[in-house]
C-alpha cells in the first residue's frame, strides 16, 4: 500500500479534446502522448458523439454517453479493471476496512460473465450454499448480462435483513438455482483457529484485510502456547479471495527467514518491485500444510506460492483460482475512480500463476466424511495376554505418565469435531502426524 498517493495494491472523467488532449488523474493534468492514430480515433469519437447529439431519435445525455464510453474502454482491458462512479468508488473502500451489509460473496467478470470467486465464510451466501464458480445470471428481476461489476455489487448490498434473490447456474446442474438471501453485516474478522489434536493447530484465513496480520499473530500466539508448542500447523486458505498485497507479504514473512516472497513486474519501472523475507524473532520451524481450492485467489495464492517455492509448506487441495495480477486504485475528479491492472506477480521461482493457479503438491477433493459407528470386530473379542490365568502384570513405571493438557475453549475456536470430518483437513493432519513419526524414526 502506498499511503501517500491514495494507492492500494489489490488482488482488486473528464475529457478535454482540443488541439492538445489531456487526461486528469488525481487532480493533475499532463499531456497525453499520442500518435496520429490516437488523434484519428479521438476525432472519430467526437464525430459519433456529435452525430448522436444531433440526430438520435430521443434527446441524449452527453455526460452519460461519455461515462459509458469510458466504462467500456477500461472494462475491456481485463476483468479486474473498471471505471467507477462516485457511489461505486466509495463502496470500494469497504472491501478493506469498515463494515457493510450484503450477502457475502466475492465476484469477478470471467469472459464477460458474472462469476463467484468465493463465498465469504459465515455470511448468508456461504450458509445458503453458493459455491465458487457459480455463474450469476440474475439479481432480483434484473439480468446480469452486460452489467458492470460495481453495479452487481451495488445491487447485492443493501439494508440489513432485506431479501435479495440470486439466480445462478452451476456446472453439472441441469437447471438454474435460486437463492433467496437476507442481507446481513459482513464479518470483518478474517482469522479463526482451533487445536485439531494436542500439538497440531488449525489456522483459517478468510481474506487479507488491514488487520489480518495482527489477527494471525494473536491466534498463532495462542496456538503456540498450548501443549508446549506446535508440532504442526494446517493453514486453511480455501475460498480466500485475497485482498491487500502488503498483508500477504508480511504473513508469508512470518514463516520465512530469507529469500524472495513475491515479485511484481509492470510496464513502468515504478510498478516493478521484489518483496523479500527477513529473519524472525519467533522460532517457527514446525511443518505446515496449506489448504487451497478454486476459490483461493490473489493474495492467498501469493502466500501459498511463496511457501511452496521455499519448500516451507506442503500444498494440499485443488488448483487455485489463478489471479496473478496487481491492481491500483486512483481517485479522479468529482468523486469518480478508476481501478486498473499495473503489474503481474511472480512466485519466488519466477512462476506466473495468471490463469494457471497454484497446483497443489497433493490433490485432494473436498468431502465431508461420514461419522462411522465403532464396531467391535471378532478380533477385538479374542482373548488377550492379560486375560490368561496367572499372566504377569505390567510393570509399574517410576514416573507418572504425561497427560497432554487439553486446550481451553475460547470464543473464536472452531468446532474441531466438524473439522475432523473435513476430508482435506483430516488428510493434512494425518500428513503432519506422519511427518512427526518419521522424524523421530530418522532421529531428526
Amino acid at each position: 500500500m502506498k499511503h501517500g498517493s491514495h494507492t492500494i495494491f489489490k488482488f482488486g472523467f473528464s475529457v478535454m479534446i482540443a488541439v492538445c488532449v489531456f487526461i486528469s488523474v488525481t487532480g493533475l493534468t499532463r499531456p497525453l502522448q499520442a500518435d496520429d492514430n490516437t488523434y484519428k480515433s479521438l476525432k472519430l469519437f467526437t464525430d459519433v458523439l456529435e452525430e448522436l447529439e444531433k440526430n438520435y431519435v430521443d434527446d441524449v445525455d452527453t455526460e452519460e454517453l461519455i461515462h459509458n464510453a469510458v466504462k467500456g474502454m477500461v472494462g475491456n482491458l481485463d476483468p479486474h479493471s473498471s471505471f467507477m462512479p462516485p457511489e461505486a468508488f466509495e463502496e470500494l473502500q469497504d472491501d478493506t476496512k469498515g463494515e457493510f451489509s450484503g450477502i457475502g460473496i466475492v465476484i469477478t467478470m470471467k469472459n464477460g460473465i458474472l462469476t463467484v470467486v468465493s463465498p465469504i465464510e459465515g455470511t448468508p451466501a456461504y450458509k445458503a450454499g453458493i459455491q465458487a464458480g457459480d455463474i450469476i445470471i440474475r439479481i432480483d428481476d434484473k439480468l446480469t448480462k452486460d452489467m458492470a461489476l460495481w453495479e452487481a455489487v451495488n445491487m447485492m448490498r443493501g439494508p440489513r435483513h432485506k431479501e435479495v434473490l440470486i439466480t445462478v447456474i452451476r456446472e453439472d446442474e441441469p437447471s438454474s438455482i435460486e437463492f433467496s438471501l437476507k442481507r446481513d453485516l459482513i464479518p470483518m474478522k478474517s482469522v479463526r483457529s482451533a487445536i485439531l489434536e494436542p500439538g497440531y493447530g488449525y489456522l483459517r484465513i478468510t481474506n487479507f484485510r488491514m488487520s489480518t496480520l495482527d489477527d494471525i499473530k494473536e491466534h498463532l500466539g495462542k496456538l503456540e502456547s498450548e501443549n508446549n508448542g506446535l508440532k504442526g500447523l494446517v493453514m486453511d486458505l480455501r475460498d480466500n479471495p485475497g485482498g491487500l498485497l502488503d498483508q500477504a507479504v508480511k504473513i508469508s514473512d512470518l514463516f520465512l527467514d530469507q529469500g524472495d516472497i513475491v515479485s511484481i513486474k509492470g510496464r513502468q519501472e515504478r510498478n516493478t518491485q521484489v518483496f523479500k523475507a527477513y529473519p524472525n524473532n519467533e522460532d517457527r520451524k514446525y511443518p505446515i500444510v496449506v489448504l487451497i481450492n478454486g476459490g483461493s485467489a490473489s493474495a492467498s495464492e501469493i502466500v501459498a506460492g511463496a511457501l511452496q517455492d521455499h519448500s516451507r509448506a506442503l500444498i494440499l487441495g485443488t488448483t487455485s483460482f489463478g489471479k496473478g495480477s496487481v491492481q491500483t486504485v486512483h481517485p479522479l475528479k468529482e468523486g469518480f475512480g478508476i481501478k486498473y491492472t499495473i503489474a503481474r506477480y511472480y512466485t519466488p521461482n519466477g512462476r506466473s500463476i495468471q490463469a494457471k493457479g497454484i497446483v497443489p503438491d497433493i490433490e485432494v477433493e473436498y468431502e465431508i466424511l461420514e461419522k462411522k459407528e465403532k464396531k467391535v470386530s471378532m478380533f477385538d473379542r479374542m482373548i488377550k495376554e492379560k486375560d490368561l490365568k496367572n499372566s504377569l502384570r505390567p510393570e509399574k513405571t517410576t514416573q507418572p505418565e504425561k497427560t497432554e493438557k487439553q486446550p481451553k475453549k475460547h470464543q473464536r475456536l472452531l468446532d474441531t469435531d466438524q473439522l475432523q470430518h473435513d476430508a482435506q483437513v483430516k488428510r493434512a493432519l494425518d500428513i503432519l502426524i506422519s511427518y512427526g513419526v518419521f522424524s523421530k524414526l530418522n532421529g531428526s
